[in-house]
C-alpha cells in the first residue's frame, strides 16, 4: 500500500493541511458525540435541532433534504423527537394539508447546553494560542469556508 505523496501548493502542502483538517474533525466529532451521550439525544437528533433552530420550521420533507436523509428515516427521526418533547408537529396555517416541524423550548434548550460545552471544549484548547493566533486562525478558518460556499 503506498503512500500519498504531498502535492506542494503555493501556501504548504495540501496532503498535511487536509490530514490536520480532518484529525481536527474527528476529534471535534469525538468530543461532540461524549457531550451527546449526558443527555438523551443521538447525533442525527442534535444535527434536525440544530436545522430548527437555525432556519425555523419546516417540513419532514425540508428537513429530510438538509440532512441528506430518506423522508422516512427523518419521520422517524422526528417521532422519537415529538415523544422527548424536543420538537412538535404543527399545521400551517396557509395550508393545512401542510405540516410543520417546531422546535420546542426543551430542544433549544440541550441545544444551547450542548454549543456551551462544545465551547468550554474549544476554549480550553485555544487557550494555548495568544490573541493574535487566535484572531489569525478564525480569520483563515472563515475564509476557507468562504472559499467552500463559493462553489
Amino acid at each position: 500500500m503506498g503512500m500519498i505523496k504531498d502535492k506542494p501548493s503555493g501556501n504548504g502542502h495540501v496532503a498535511d493541511i487536509e490530514k490536520a483538517l480532518r484529525r481536527i474533525s474527528g476529534n471535534i466529532k469525538q468530543k461532540g458525540r461524549e457531550i451527546l451521550n449526558q443527555y438523551k439525544i443521538t447525533p442525527p437528533q442534535f444535527v434536525a435541532l440544530q436545522w430548527l433552530l437555525d432556519y425555523g420550521d419546516m417540513t419532514v420533507g425540508d428537513l429530510a433534504g438538509r440532512m441528506y436523509l430518506a423522508c422516512s428515516t427523518t419521520t422517524d427521526l422526528v417521532d422519537r423527537m415529538e415523544k422527548a418533547n424536543f420538537v412538535v408537529r404543527i399545521r400551517d396555517g396557509n395550508d393545512r394539508r401542510v405540516v410543520r416541524v417546531h422546535l420546542l423550548e426543551e430542544g433549544e434548550r440541550i441545544i444551547e447546553e450542548v454549543i456551551v460545552k462544545r465551547q468550554d471544549y474549544l476554549n480550553e484548547l485555544l487557550i494555548h494560542f495568544d490573541e493574535s493566533e487566535r484572531l489569525t486562525f478564525e480569520r483563515l478558518l472563515n475564509k476557507l469556508q468562504q472559499e467552500m460556499n463559493e462553489e
